[in-house]
Parts: C-alpha cells; structure tokens; sequence
C-alpha cells in the first residue's frame, strides 16, 4: 500500500519512519523542513533502536502528493480547518484516512466537511517529539490503536495493522468510542495540568496532593464514558497510573505547545468531550476546571 503522512512531528513523523523503515512506500508531507529532509533525510532517536529515512519522499504542498491507500494525519487539532484542502489531492474514492489525535470529535466535524471520505481514529500511547528540524526522539511506549469509524473496506484497515506490526509498532484494533474514550483518560488530566502547574508527568505523581486530583480526574473521564454508553471500569485508572509511573519524565503535546508559544488543543480534549458528557448527564467539575485554566492561560 501506499502511504502519505500529513503532520511529520513525534507522533506522525515516527510511526510514518516506522513504516518506511522496513520498505513501505511513504510520502512525507513536510513544511518548514521541507528542504533539510531532502538533503538530510528524517532522522529517528528512539529507545527502541535509531534509524534514518534517506533518501526521503518529501512533498512541500498537498497538490504535489500523489492519491494514496492510506493517509495518516497526526496534526494537531487546532489545524483541522485545513484537512479538506490538505486530503484534496492524496485522498481517492477508496482512500483510508487514518486521525492519530488527541481528542474527541474530530471524526464527526472531518466526515461533515468531507461525507464521502473513509475515516478511522486512531489513538497512539508513546511518549515522542520532534526535537529539531527533521529529528524526533522516542523515549517511550509506542503502541497505536487503529478503530474504524466510516471506512468501507475493512480490509485495508487490516492491511495497515499488518504493516505497522511488520514495521514494529505494537498495534491494536478497538471499537471506535471506546478507543477514544479510553485515551481520554490519560490525556485529559495529564495534558492540561502539566500546563496549569507547570510540571512533568512525573512530578505530578510524585506529589501526594496532585497525584490524588489526577486519579480524580480520571474517575471522572471513566464515569463520563460510562454515562455515553461506552463501557470502561475504574480500574482502568489505577493501568494509567501504573504505565505513568514506569513512564520516563515527560511533557505531554500540550506542554510542549504552551511552553513554545503554540495554541493548545483545547478545543477537542476538553470542550468537547465535557459537553457530550454533559448532554449524556454527567458534568465534570474538576476538569471544567482545568480547561477554564486553559483557556485563561491561552489568553495571557
């Protein structure tokens, strides 16, 4: 099959390495470090074993990439206005459009915008980032779990599992809401309170206080999936509070983006899913809380 990755960052720039790593035909959607790849190619640090993509398929602007099987697209959320005319070109009739974001709801406004196109969520738990032009570091997990949300073809979704497991990714495949919900477990007390107390995952857990409201937090994410019909078990925290744990120090996407000056994706990891879970008649006090933080600290 044929790939392309629109958003060549931690996330889309490993998994797409990965694939081309071990021979699969990938085209890489590049911007700002369009003309470096081309000369240096796409480097990968990773805890599981460095590579380097070189010579590279690099693209500079969506009418230039060629129609694809399969489109991964790990932007950040807060670009998604762009996705019409970034998948006009590299997305065919039969073309799987895999999201690896952050988030609730993408999926529904993407498939608005576009209602013939085949979409698939996908959530990836691995602590990555783009450290400089044309160079991501992988310090952590890695695995990715794949869940149809409109694709036809059920086939090319198993084709993808099979290239992302041959290239080393851990993949899985979970019904749609389920997967999604189940992300936002850890992502929506982690992301936004790195940011609002200025701390890594680790010196969050660390601290009695902070450890206790995460696990809160979490309790509430749960609950909320529950109230949506989407079945997840308390215990369920007590797994991402263990994985954290073992977790190498980290600054989740969110942190990394407010530090650097860049929007936060709060549209999507919060707003969003409190509002389903609020129609669904279930409120979420504390992490109502976190994401007025957010939206303050946005405004600064």
């Amino acid at each position: 099959m044929k790939y392309a990755v629109i958003g060549v960052g931690g996330v889309g720039g490993y998994f797409g390495g990965r694939l081309a790593n071990v021979g699969r035909d990938v085209c890489f959607l590049m911007h700002s470090d369009y003309e470096y790849v081309c000369q240096n190619g796409l480097r990968v640090d990773s805890c599981r074993g460095n590579f380097l993509i070189n010579p590279i398929k690099a693209y500079k602007t969506p009418e230039d990439l060629p129609v694809c099987d399969v489109v991964l697209v790990a932007l950040k959320t807060v670009n998604n206005a762009l996705l019409p005319k970034l998948l006009s070109h590299v997305a065919g009739p039969d073309t799987l459009v895999v999201l690896i974001q952050n988030g609730i709801g993408m999926e529904d406004d993407l498939q608005a915008a576009m209602p013939g196109l085949q979409i698939a969520a996908a959530t990836a738990f691995i602590c990555s980032a783009k450290t400089g032009p044309g160079h991501i570091s992988h310090m952590d997990y890695g695995t990715l779990t794949i869940a149809n949300y409109s694709c036809r073809d059920k086939g090319i979704i198993e084709a993808l599992v099979r290239d992302l497991t041959n290239s080393g990714v851990e993949t899985f495949q979970a019904e749609y809401k389920l997967a999604r919900w189940r992300k936002a477990v850890w992502n929506m007390p982690f992301n936004g309170m790195t940011v609002a107390l200025d701390a890594s995952t680790a010196q969050l857990l660390s601290n009695p206080s902070t450890r206790a409201l995460i696990y809160d937090q979490m309790l509430e994410v749960i609950n909320a999936a529950n109230a949506c019909g989407v079945k997840l078990d308390a215990s369920f925290a007590d797994k991402m509070m263990a994985n954290t744990d073992k977790m190498t120090p980290y600054k989740p996407s969110m942190k990394l983006d407010y530090d650097n000056g860049r929007p936060m994706e709060i549209e999507y990891l919060y707003t969003r899913p409190l509002a389903i879970a609020a129609t669904a008649g279930y409120p979420m006090p504390r992490l109502q809380m976190l994401e007025a933080q957010l939206r303050f600290l946005s405004s600064k």
